[in-house]
């Protein structure tokens, strides 16, 4: 149970609605869905409509023997949502998309990019109010014709934001970005004075108005080995990292650093800050998931809608055998709920 669940039953006002895409059809997004939605203790929290495929859904319960609730098949989100019926929102454009578990498949890149589209576009229009992402495969998506790194950067560009960064979060740990999907060998020449003070006014802003922490610690972490051990090892950490830092403090901001990254998470020392800017994706990402993987939450911030999604892939080797944990799409249903909730009591109220 997430710590803060008690806070979506006691919440004021109306279960949040959230769009849900399937991700992959082909992998184990429709199956870790699926057991979040036969969960009673997460429904009463949320009204949610499933974006993608009902066929998929059904040939998803179908093989893993799980129980399907009662499906209504809209082209448009209802007016009126049912208490007792799954609305599922047909994405498929009118295109088949046969299941293949474990296959990489250009039809299933089109039919978990449809679903994320109009996911997004229904929470640009104020319909729902947070979405959640299901693992998309980023070689279907490119097979289907779409050129981009993934859910991340598409989402932004399709609500017109420049200004976000992923930060992954399991309970009180957080690990935002400079750098996010780029090679490595293009690292160092984004690692910008520039680009690290724009990540940690989003992500202080975030952690402000989406966790509501009143004033933020943040740990800037080194680009080099050990922060570069006094310029013996590289001098991004002199020349960029520490006057970005420097500039930070003078902002304003509570940030720290840089610091050394393998030390920092051997010893546990992010238990000290609210969020830890890593400089590239496997420096955040490969500590994050050691420590909570299976529960961590993939979460955009920045962008002006909710946007969740679990930490793990497409994992097509165990698509179709009933082996996929829900863990981490129940962590990412909560979180959504939670920012959308806290979103909405601080929006500016309309006056007639």
């Amino acid at each position: 149970m997430m710590e803060n669940e008690t806070a979506y039953r006691d919440g004021p006002g109306r279960r949040p609605r959230l769009a849900i895409t399937l991700g992959d059809p082909n992998g184990i997004g429709p199956e870790v869905v699926l057991r979040c939605l036969v969960d009673s203790r997460l429904m009463k929290y949320m009204q949610p409509v499933i974006i993608g495929s009902a066929d998929v859904l059904r040939t998803h319960a179908r093989v893993l023997g799980l129980s399907l609730p009662e499906l209504q098949e809209v082209r448009d989100v209802p007016a009126h949502w049912p208490e007792d019926v799954l609305t599922v929102l047909d994405a498929t454009g009118g295109e088949s998309c046969p299941v293949e578990f474990g296959r990489v498949s250009a039809v299933a890149g089109r039919l978990s990019m449809r679903a994320v589209a109009r996911a997004a576009d229904l929470c640009l229009e104020g319909r729902v109010d947070a979405m959640v992402t299901a693992p998309i495969s980023k070689e279907a998506i490119n097979r289907a014709g779409i050129r981009e790194p993934g859910h991340t950067e598409f989402i932004a560009r399709r609500a017109g934001c420049e200004r976000y960064t992923m930060m992954m979060v399991a309970d009180r740990l957080r690990v935002g970005l400079v750098t996010g999907h780029v090679p490595i060998w293009d690292v160092p020449k984004l690692v910008t004075k520039e680009a690290i003070l724009d990540k940690v006014d989003i992500i202080s802003r975030s952690l402000s108005e989406d966790f509501g922490i009143a004033r933020p610690r943040i740990a800037v972490l080194g680009l080099n080995p050990h922060a570069g051990d006094g310029g013996v090892m590289g001098r991004e950490e002199i020349e960029v990292i520490l006057p970005a830092v420097d500039e930070a403090c003078n902002r304003g901001y509570l940030v720290f650093g840089p610091l050394a990254a393998d030390g920092f998470f051997a010893v546990g020392a992010y238990r000290q800050y609210d969020a830890v800017l890593a400089m590239y994706h496997d420096q955040g990402l490969i500590p994050f998931k050691t420590l909570a993987f299976d529960a961590g939450v993939n979460f955009t911030a920045g962008l002006p809608l909710v946007r969740t999604s679990p930490d793990h892939g497409t994992a097509f080797d165990i698509a179709g055998q009933g082996k996929a944990s829900p863990r981490s799409m129940r962590s990412a249903i909560f979180l959504a709920i939670d920012i959308a909730r806290r979103r909405a009591a601080h929006r500016p109220r309309k006056t007639g």
